[in-house]
């Protein structure tokens, strides 16, 4: 079985909506403008693209990043990658050309059966409401979470509010960075 990463920068309280500076958040780009950066504290986003087979978005991240991700350096390592978005109302015409096969997969059932083919790691990038609905499923197997100082009180929050039997995680890796940023690794134990 494929192993599902689910990767995030999330603040203190939570909050995963627009790090990067998407719009219609009050607080977007938060990562960038509000904690200095300090390369190290990034390792981990160049090793995901190394151990990663695929990736998997739900349609909005695939939309925010698809039009910016292909052209840029920094995640050159995507480019050739498989991706799949789950959407339910994202159409092929919604697809960009030249980032790669990509493929639309339409439910958390559909992810299931994903994770069960042959083929290495799967990171999932953003994708607040899918990450919702696959941690809730049991789908997801890693997270790699970058915690950042900061209190963002309303946004997009990593987990739902689900009411659900506990799941225990195992940290695999964890460091503490000079700017207040968190690395936690944790892998789900099942």
């Amino acid at each position: 079985m494929r192993t599902l990463i689910s990767t995030a920068f999330v603040s203190l309280d939570g909050v995963v909506e627009a790090p990067g500076g998407e719009p219609g958040y009050r607080n977007a780009g938060w990562t960038f403008k509000d904690v200095d950066f300090l390369p190290e504290a990034f390792e981990i986003k160049g090793r995901e693209q190394e151990e990663a087979t695929a990736m998997l978005l739900g349609r909005v991240s695939y939309e925010a990043f698809s039009p910016v991700w292909p052209d840029m350096a920094d995640f050159a390592a995507y480019k050739p990658m498989p991706k799949y978005v789950v959407s339910t109302t994202l159409g092929e015409d919604g697809l960009v050309d030249g980032w790669g096969e990509t493929t639309i997969l339409r439910s958390p059932d559909e992810v299931a059966a994903l994770k069960e083919t042959g083929g290495g790691p799967i990171i999932m990038h953003g994708s607040a409401t899918l990450h919702r609905a696959l941690s809730d499923a049991g789908l997801i197997d890693r997270y790699h979470l970058l915690v950042f100082p900061l209190l963002l009180g309303a946004g997009k929050r990593l987990f739902s509010t689900a009411d659900m039997d506990a799941r225990k995680l195992r940290l695999v890796e964890h460091e503490a960075y000079a700017n207040g940023i968190q690395k936690n690794v944790f892998d789900v134990v099942r």
